[in-house]
């Protein structure tokens, strides 16, 4: 005899699968809010003398889709390096094409899209300060070099929430520099770091890497290895 099942038995079944221990602690660690800092300490200042702590990236070993570098391991460090070659590819296209083009290619379902990603957000802001429109100019360059970084933490070996403090170079007619920082839930899918699912993690301070500040936040510089 088929045993019954009770009303919507199957529903909350359903509803605490999908809220395992691992999602709980992924959501809570991403949640968790971080050190702020003013905004002027994102323009240049003094560099310090104090030594911050390394972290040692691994060095890419192929083409991923969108021109962006992969290949990484699956390691805290090889998520850090991914979002780092995801971000540095995104803002060098310089259009918020460019930017739509890479995180349609790295997140996972569920994660950031064309129209959410704050990578987006980012590059409509810049292209609206500098009077362009979405497709950028040919006079436009901008660099963008991964200065420092820090690793959140992890839950598990394919999730980590990692961060980045990008130092941007933006020339056109005249040249301004600027940090900016991006965390997000990095997830190993199938054989690569992307961008997870959920929310985007609490930001993480945008300080000028090298001095003090960035050092009393936890920013460690980026050696690859």
């Amino acid at each position: 005899m088929l045993s019954e099942e009770k009303p919507g038995s199957a529903d909350a079944a359903r509803q605490r699968d999908a809220v395992s221990p691992d999602t709980s602690s992924r959501d809570a660690l991403a949640a968790t809010s971080m050190q702020t800092a003013d905004p002027d300490d994102a323009l240049p200042g003094p560099v310090s003398l104090q030594a911050a702590g390394v972290i040692e990236l691994p060095r890419t070993t192929a083409d991923g889709p969108a021109d962006v570098p992969t290949g990484f391991p699956r390691t805290p460090e090889g998520a850090l390096a991914q979002l780092a070659a995801i971000d540095v590819t995104a803002m060098q296209t310089g259009s918020m094409d460019g930017v739509r083009r890479v995180i349609a290619e790295w997140a996972a379902p569920g994660g950031p899209t064309p129209e959410t990603w704050s990578g987006v957000a980012g590059m409509a802001s810049l292209l609206s300060a500098a009077g362009l429109s979405g497709a950028g100019s040919p006079q436009l360059a901008i660099v963008v070099r991964p200065a420092m970084g820090l690793i959140k933490g992890t839950v598990g070996p394919q999730f980590a929430v990692v961060c980045v403090n990008l130092e941007f170079t933006v020339t056109l007619e005249q040249t301004s520099r600027i940090a900016i920082a991006d965390c997000q839930r990095m997830a190993w899918v199938g054989d690569r770091w992307v961008i997870g699912a959920g929310p985007e993690p609490a930001p993480a301070p945008s300080v000028w890497p090298g001095t003090d500040t960035a050092i009393a936040a936890g920013w460690r510089d980026l050696r690859h290895v």
